[in-house]
This record gives C-alpha cells, sequence and structure tokens, in this order.
C-alpha cells in the first residue's frame, strides 16, 4: 500500500516514480497485462526490422519479452526514473545488444525526427492523463506532439490502455484532428491472470500526412473476439462502444461472485451491422438445491415466443428458471432483423459467451445444456416492413406458435416486445403471403423455388380472437339490456384504434345486425389491416381516418346517445408515461363525458387499460367511477391488461356468477352450425372472475 501515490497526479511525478522503483526492487511491475495477452495486438503492428521507441518503459518485462520472441530487437526504452534505467540496463545487459535504456523526458526527446516506425506506451498516458485540468492536458499535448514528431508518417503509436473516458476521448481527438487513423483494440482476458476487473484495449494510432481542409476522420474499434474493425462515426461513437465493453466486464465479474437479486439483461450484438442480435436475461433461483448438475443452463427462447409472459416478464422467467430446476438459468431471445442456422449453430455462437456469465461455484469442465421448447428455435417470417409517419417502423411477421398454428402479428419496433394485433391463421392461400398483397409485392418468377411445405400459410382466420382481452371486450356486449343478449339484435358499435381489426372484425362477423363505425388515427394502419390481417369494409363496417378525441367530441355536439357500445383499444405513442393504452387525453373527465353523451343510456363503455403506474391508475379508476354509474373490471391473467364495463345507466347490476350466466347465453347464441367457434372461448369464464367498483 505504501507504493500508491496520494493522489493520482503524483503519477505523473518523476519523484513519484523514482521512489516507487527504488521501494519494489527488480520484481517486474506490468501495467495492464504481460506479454501473451498484448502479443496478439502488438503482433499485427510491429515488425521485426522496426525501429521501435518504448515511453515510460519502467520494469516492465514486455520490451525484453518482444526481443527473445522475435517480434523486433531495435528497442529503445526510455523512463524518467534513473533508478528504474539503472536496473533495467543491469538485467538486460549484454544478454539484448540490440536493446538499450536511455534516461529522458518523453515530453522533451532527444531523438531526430521521423526517427522511429513505432512508439509504445503500456499505462503513461494513462499515468500522465489523470485529470482535465489545464495544465495536465498542456502535457498531454507536449507529448503527443513529441510523439508524432519522432515517427515517421506511415508509423503507428500504440497506447495500452484502461481506456477512461476522457482519456479515449482525448487521444481519439488529437490524433484523428492531426489526419491519422484512429482503430481501438479490446485485449482479450487472460483468466485468473488478469489483474483488472476492466477490460484492458490497445489504441493503435497510424500516422498519415495531413490533408488541408476537413479530410474525413477514420476511426474504428476491433472487439476482442474479431479481427475485422468495425466503422464509428464520431469519436463520443467509439467512447460510447468502449463504455459498453466495459460495462460487460464489470457485469461478467459481478455475476462470477455473487447470484444477482434482479434479473440482468443485456444485448449481444451482430460484429457486421451492429444491431442486436440475441437479448439475454439473467435469472438466479437462489431457492434451487444445489446439486453437481443444475448450477447453469441456457435456454433458447422460439422465435416470435419472446412476448409470451412465460419468457417476456420477469415474473415468467422466474417461473421458468424454478421449473427448469437450475440455479442460473439464461434466457436467450433471438432478433427478427437476424439468420439463423438452427440450433447447433445458436449453441457454437454463444456457447463462449455465455460461459462468462456463468455462476460462481460452477464446476472446471462443467457440460452447460442448451434448452428449448421442443427442441428448435422455431419459425418467424417477416412478411412486410415499413414506417408509418405515427407509428414508426412496424413489421408484419409470421410465426410458429406453441402446437401446429402459425400466427401473424403486427409489432411496432419502438415497443418492440409488445403485440400489437395479432391473428391465427388458416391453410395455405394459392399465393405466399408475401405475393398475396398490394401491387408493391411481386408475384414469384417462373422457375423460382416454389414455397416449402415449412412456410407458414397466409389466410386469416377470422373467427378466432388470438388476444385475451379482445374475448373479455366481446363478452362484455351481454352487459347490453334485455334477457336475451341474442347476436341478431341491431346493435351500433363504435370501436377506436383499429390495430389489425381482428376485434371490429369479429363484432361485424358474430353480430349479424351490428353496424360497426371504427375509427382509427393512423392510415398506415388501414392499409395493413386490410392488406395483412383480411381486414374488409361494406355497408355495416366503416373505418374514419381521424384522431379519436377529435371524432368523438364532434359526435357529442352533433349526434348524441347513437352507440349501444363503444370500445376503446387504441395505444399511445408516448412511452414515457406509465400508460401504454389508451394515450392520458382518452381518459380525462371532460373526454369521459362526451363518450358518455354518445352512449345510449344503457349501452357499455368498454376500455383496455394497460397501465404499470398505480398512482395513475387509480386516477384513471376514480375518474371513470365519477362519469358512469356503474363499472366493472376485468384482470387479464399474466398481462398488465385489465379491461373496465362502464355504464351511466345500467338495466340492472349483476353480481360475477350472473355475468358469468349472461356471458354463456352470449356464447351459445354465438355458436351457430356452421360458423367456426374455437373451444378456446369459454365467455362466462371472462365475466365471473369481475369485480364491482
Amino acid at each position: 500500500m505504501e507504493l500508491l501515490p496520494r493522489s493520482p497526479g503524483e503519477f505523473g511525478s518523476a519523484r513519484y516514480w523514482e521512489r516507487f522503483f527504488r521501494q519494489r526492487g527488480q520484481r517486474p511491475f506490468e501495467w495492464y497485462g504481460a506479454f501473451p495477452e498484448l502479443c496478439p495486438v502488438l503482433h499485427k503492428y510491429v515488425r521485426p526490422r522496426d525501429k521501435v521507441l518504448v515511453v515510460g518503459c519502467g520494469n516492465s518485462e514486455l520490451s525484453e519479452q518482444m526481443y527473445d520472441m522475435g517480434m523486433c530487437e531495435d528497442i529503445i526504452n526510455i523512463d524518467i526514473s534513473d533508478a528504474v534505467i539503472r536496473q533495467m540496463q543491469e538485467r538486460s545487459g549484454s544478454k539484448r545488444p540490440k536493446m538499450s535504456y536511455l534516461l529522458m523526458d518523453m515530453l522533451q526527446m532527444d531523438f531526430p525526427d521521423a526517427h522511429f516506425q513505432v512508439v509504445l506506451d503500456k499505462g503513461t498516458l494513462d499515468a500522465i492523463l489523470t485529470d482535465e485540468e489545464e495544465a495536465t492536458i498542456a502535457k498531454v499535448d507536449r507529448m503527443f506532439a513529441e510523439i508524432s514528431r519522432v515517427l515517421q508518417v506511415g508509423g503507428r503509436y500504440l497506447a495500452v490502455s484502461l481506456a477512461q473516458a476522457h482519456v479515449l476521448k482525448k487521444a481519439v481527438e488529437y490524433f484523428s484532428r492531426e489526419g491519422w487513423v484512429v482503430r481501438v483494440h479490446q485485449v482479450a482476458g487472460s483468466g485468473d491472470k488478469q489483474q483488472f476487473v476492466l477490460p484492458v484495449f490497445v489504441y493503435v494510432m497510424t500516422k498519415f500526412r495531413k490533408i488541408p481542409g476537413s479530410a474525413p476522420q477514420i476511426l474504428e474499434i476491433c472487439p476482442e473476439e474479431q479481427d475485422k474493425p468495425m466503422r464509428v462515426e464520431s469519436a463520443e461513437q467509439l467512447v460510447a462502444a468502449v463504455k459498453d465493453r466495459q460495462h460487460y466486464a464489470l457485469l461478467c465479474s459481478q455475476l462470477s461472485k455473487t447470484p444477482c437479486g434482479e434479473q440482468v439483461s443485456l444485448d449481444l450484438c451482430n460484429k457486421e451491422s451492429g444491431r442486436p442480435r440475441y437479448t439475454l436475461h439473467v435469472v438466479d433461483s437462489p431457492s434451487v438445491k444445489p446439486s453437481r448438475d443444475n448450477h447453469f443452463a441456457i435456454f433458447i427462447i422460439p422465435q416470435g415466443r419472446e412476448t409470451e409472459w412465460l419468457f417476456g416478464t420477469e415474473e415468467g422467467r422466474r417461473q421458468l428458471a424454478a421449473s427448469a430446476g437450475f440455479r442460473r438459468l439464461v434466457t436467450v431471445a433471438l432478433h427478427r432483423e437476424q439468420h439463423y442456422e438452427g440450433m447447433a449453430a445458436i449453441q457454437a455462437e454463444l456457447s463462449g459467451k455465455v460461459m462468462e456469465l456463468a455462476p460462481p461455484g460452477l464446476p472446471a469442465r462443467q457440460q452447460v445444456p442448451f434448452l428449448s421448447v421442443g427442441g428448435d428455435i422455431g419459425v418467424r417470417t417477416v412478411q412486410h416492413r415499413d414506417t408509418s409517419p405515427l407509428s414508426g417502423e412496424y413489421v408484419v411477421e409470421d410465426v410458429k406458435g406453441d402446437g401446429t398454428f402459425y400466427f401473424r402479428r403486427l409489432i411496432f419496433l419502438r415497443n418492440r416486445n409488445v403485440v400489437q394485433s395479432e391473428a391465427r391463421l388458416l391453410a395455405p392461400a394459392p399465393l405466399p403471403a408475401s405475393a398475396s398483397c398490394h401491387s408493391g409485392q411481386r408475384k414469384r418468377r417462373k422457375g423460382k423455388k416454389k414455397p416449402s411445405p415449412a412456410e407458414p400459410p397466409a389466410a386469416i382466420d377470422k373467427s378466432y380472437l388470438c388476444c385475451e382481452h379482445h374475448k373479455a371486450m366481446v363478452a362484455g356486449l351481454c352487459l347490453l339490456g334485455g334477457p336475451d343478449p341474442l347476436p341478431g339484435t341491431p346493435l351500433a358499435v363504435l370501436v377506436v384504434g383499429l390495430g389489425g381489426g381482428s376485434l371490429p372484425l369479429f363484432v361485424h362477423d358474430y353480430f349479424s345486425q351490428a353496424r360497426v363505425a371504427v375509427v382509427e388515427i393512423d392510415p398506415s394502419m388501414l392499409e395493413v389491416a386490410t392488406c395483412w390481417f383480411g381486414f374488409s369494409q361494406d355497408d355495416r363496417m366503416q373505418v374514419h381516418i381521424s384522431d379519436g378525441l377529435d371524432y368523438v367530441a364532434k359526435l357529442a355536439a352533433e349526434a348524441p346517445a347513437q352507440y349501444d357500445a363503444i370500445m376503446f383499444d387504441v395505444d399511445s405513442k408516448d412511452l414515457t408515461v406509465g400508460m401504454s393504452c389508451p394515450p392520458p387525453a382518452f381518459v380525462e373527465k371532460a373526454f369521459l363525458q362526451k363518450v358518455k353523451t354518445i352512449l345510449k343510456p344503457e349501452g357499455v363503455f368498454v376500455l383496455n387499460l394497460v397501465c404499470r403506474d398505480t398512482q395513475l391508475k387509480e386516477s384513471v379508476l376514480a375518474t371513470l367511477r365519477e362519469v358512469f354509474l356503474l363499472l366493472y373490471t376485468r384482470r387479464i391473467e399474466g398481462e398488465v391488461n385489465e379491461i373496465l364495463f362502464c355504464q351511466p345507466n345500467p338495466v340492472g347490476r349483476w353480481d360475477p356468477t350472473e355475468l358469468g350466466a349472461r356471458a354463456r347465453a352470449l356464447e351459445g347464441a354465438l355458436r351457430q352450425p356452421g360458423r367456426p367457434w374455437d373451444s378456446s372461448y369459454v365467455l362466462a369464464d371472462m365475466l365471473q372472475a369481475v369485480r364491482i367498483l
């Protein structure tokens, strides 16, 4: 401990280093790893005939090992400590006749201009640039200027560093401004021998003649696992990329020592594009009794199923980890923008990386199992991708569900873990889905390979409601007046929020006398629903492209009390609010009064509420109670959704059992001969669990 400086500034002091090396004696002091870790990077940039200058050499063995391994011999080492220079001269002696040690200040060197092909700095820049004070920056500028002076054009300045943000930013800005190429290598870790939790980096600054004017910066990073550099656009991006790798190293260090109390998530990115390829969640289960074979496992989530409760929520992943019986489970979600060959290829790609997340106490050479559902990686086919000015980037994709069915989904990529709309697919259509849409889609060319049987079919099953909250919203129609809520009764229904159109389509098809008006603010969604989800309009189904707020306000002023049922299933574009459905303006008291105005006295207002903010949710419920006389609520199990049934002047006040009976009667009436009906629809179950607020 007595060797440590009193303040970081002493790292730049000759007096400190003189005292340090006198007290340390002959033991080599290796800043940031030894030769075996640095050799793969140094070997790329140091040639046997190069003249090499090592600045701030200390008593590191790096120069000696470079000499002895034949990397190069013409090496001059300099340092400001007389004690260490004499020590190294004695240690090297006549064994390395072409290598020398000189007492010299690198801020004022005696060498002629353009004398060296390589300048090597192992931790010296970090030792000097301890802060961003004016005097420190001036000293570093002198250091860089001297290094630039003694390097030939085409020469390389190699700086081994921990890459603190201010150090890296200073080096990148200085040398890129001078027209040099800057590349940052991450040094591969050395297991138990690694002296630092943070990874070590090597900055490689290659000198070019400065071009008058504004030449483009060339900034690159080489992660430890690949040789091919990745180009970045700015110093800020380069610093951010390095910071990501430092955070990952800290995370791995923490996970290797203690179980994680909270679930940890991270993205592993594609080496070529930089886009996320895998999303990992680390889940520890301390309650699982330890044994030799249950320390660690990897679970590959089949494509398209990452949004399911079991895989897409913290509680679901905890249940998955506990049922799998492993003390640490890493779940792996696959991204839609990426291509995957199969389970074996994924396992080969991930094996090395996931072992960095292994728990403490994992036995050496322990086989780590890769698990999945059904042993495959699932099927995901992106059928359509586009961008809407209102909804942002979105995709329509077909995925294989749990079983034999395929499903079509609409996903807004700003919230990629939420399914906006979903429909079940039927038998294959005459054309693949990708060729059966609007004129912008090309038909299959003659001679092109036919779609394989494994490809998902394209026809939409309009009779099936995939979303549990849609089933609850339909069940809520049994609250309408009359002893027997028959589907043949004339109904006027307003649906705000189209999405893929499943909810209004079902009401239109199963309530034969219903007239459905749909309000949708985004014209792109009407095209998506029509083109990809089988939606269509007729004399009983009309879509109005309008802001729901404006549409309802206009109706309230012109045509009150005209709807039997009003359904809100509209998402919020503002992700900063703790309520993703509906937008806050839709549940303000003044607007709800307008909703009540256009609703018939015995009608029902059905609201899909998705709110994670408890205080905000209680405020919404309180406002609804102020406006509507009777309020029922139904939580959707395993989801955040809560369906609210609001009535201004109800014909009756039913308890859950009575509501279940009415829903059962409605279900019986909807089961018409010759009309498809899925056995999973039990509308009575939807309403027997309601609460009256």
